[in-house]
């Protein structure tokens, strides 16, 4: 076949902290990523703190909090996630965009703040119902499948706040609650759900609601999730036959540095560490290596005597994950992306970089597919991946991508060979930020994905006006055709 299959699905990714904005209307509560400061590539973003005595404290977002300290906002600072892009007050012309690309999906998150501002109250905020509710009809109405992020790497920060977020059972209930509402309001109009993101990569206060980052915090919180994920699958499928249920894997591909076999092992080791969370939610087990995993970091996990038979009973219908870059793992080396020491590796002198310093692979792309159906037999969905480039616009007020466009063929190609000729089931792909959005990494706005230039600088300044790249009608052919034509 030259084509995608038939019904293959089309479309773009979102997070609501980075593209919708609106953080002080419509109802909405606080979130925990609403602390976060912008950054750059060479300044990690911070939380904003209010110390034990008073006085003003920062934190990195994989940093915990002093002793006393809380999250705190300050008018001298440019916190992104408040406007965003906007969003909230440009969602029909950016879902009109998006459906001239001729998208067949749209993935975005629900702010759980948005429908209960604190996360445990009796009941929800209309308002908010109503403005998904909207954005999943203008959907429909252009023939594309919603599919929704139930939390994306945020919470209300009245559960961060009180709680201390995963790390306490209580949340599994006020999520539950939370899945149950949009199930309700949304069910017979949304087919695909993804129950969390990214797993394996998220950490601290601002995306997991915790005030410590250690280890046995860390695992316990993803414990809990594990539980709430199982709890709304079951809940899912009887309130929504037919409704299909993911959670999204941050999976950039390990290769091992060299042949060495210490450098083979080592590379083995961390992938399989990275594989846990896909293991214990797509299985429906605690792997053997568990074990060895948690004595090693010193973890003990509390749980309920029902906990595993959730996990068991109500795995993932399907598995969705990123894939950006690749790196390699030497069994003298391991440069950690996060300080649970699960993301990581180094560079490839073998691959090109991006202007941010990731490799280039598509190749990467087939190996990761192939990896994750050979592992677990379900059918797959490719729910992010995209160039992050420093896009500028001409006097005349274009914008001209061709590396864009070139990294997306390339990686199309792979996933071309991968379905057709490894017979891969992957039934769809979500561009990440096909309307520019705000970096999750670095906090700016520079650092562009999308198929639409969107007027705003790095300190939120600008007209939001929404431009078309050369990327837009490129994507436009490509889905007209079933990606039969991917020329550049």
């Amino acid at each position: 076949m030259t084509a995608f299959p038939k019904g293959f699905l089309w479309g773009g990714a979102t997070a609501d902290f980075q593209y919708e904005g609106g953080f002080d209307e419509g109802g909405r509560g606080m979130n925990s990523q609403d602390f976060v400061t912008d950054g750059s590539a060479e300044k990690k973003r911070q939380i904003t703190l209010r110390l034990k005595d008073g006085s003003k404290g920062t934190v990195n977002s994989l940093e915990s909090f002093p002793e006393g300290a809380e999250a705190e906002l300050y008018d001298d600072q440019y916190y992104p996630s408040h406007r965003a892009v906007d969003f909230y007050h440009h969602w029909k012309e950016d879902i009109s965009l998006m459906a001239e690309m001729g998208f067949s999906v749209f993935r975005f998150s629900v702010c759980w703040s948005r429908i209960y501002p604190n996360g445990d109250e009796e009941k929800p905020n209309e308002e908010g119902l109503k403005f998904y509710s909207d954005v999943i009809d203008e959907c429909r109405m252009h023939h594309m499948e919603p599919l929704i992020t139930i939390c994306h790497d945020e919470m209300p920060d009245h559960l961060a706040r009180t709680y201390d977020g995963w790390n306490s059972r209580h949340l599994i209930d006020c999520y539950v609650k939370y899945a149950r509402t949009l199930f309700e309001r949304y069910g017979g109009r949304v087919k695909y759900w993804l129950t969390f993101n990214e797993l394996n990569a998220i950490h601290g206060y601002s995306k997991i609601g915790v005030h410590t980052m250690d280890p046995q915090t860390f695992y316990q919180s993803q414990h809990h999730m594990f539980v709430a994920s199982a709890e709304t699958i079951k809940m899912g499928h009887e309130m929504m036959p037919g409704s299909m249920f993911g959670s999204m894997f941050a999976m950039s591909e390990m290769y091992p540095a060299t042949c060495r076999p210490e450098d083979v092992m080592a590379c083995y080791l961390h992938r399989r560490e990275n594989y846990f969370f896909i293991d214990v939610m797509a299985r429906g087990k605690y792997p053997n290596y568990a074990a060895e995993i948690f004595e090693r970091k010193g973890v003990k996990l509390k749980m309920e005597s029902e906990d595993l038979t959730w996990i068991e009973e109500y795995p993932l219908d399907f598995v969705s994950f990123s894939y950006y870059r690749s790196t390699t793992v030497s069994a003298d080396h391991f440069t950690s992306m996060d300080p649970m020491g699960i993301m990581g590796g180094d560079g490839n002198p073998y691959l090109e970089k991006t202007p941010w310093g990731w490799p280039i692979d598509p190749t990467g792309l087939r190996y990761c597919l192939n990896e994750l159906y050979d592992r677990y037999q379900k059918p797959l969905f490719v729910i992010e991946n995209g160039l992050g480039a420093a896009d500028r616009m001409e006097k005349d007020g274009t914008i001209h991508d061709p590396y864009r466009i070139k990294y997306l063929s390339d990686h199309f190609k792979a996933m071309k060979d991968a379905i057709n000729i490894d017979h891969v089931p992957c039934f769809g792909y979500t561009m990440w930020g096909p309307i520019d959005l705000v970096s999750l990494g670095t906090g700016e706005m520079k650092k562009r994905y999308g198929f639409v230039y969107v007027d705003m600088d790095d300190k939120g300044r600008g007209t939001l006006k929404r431009i078309k790249k050369d990327s837009f009608a490129w994507m436009k052919k490509v889905i007209h055709t079933n990606g039969e034509d991917l020329s550049c």
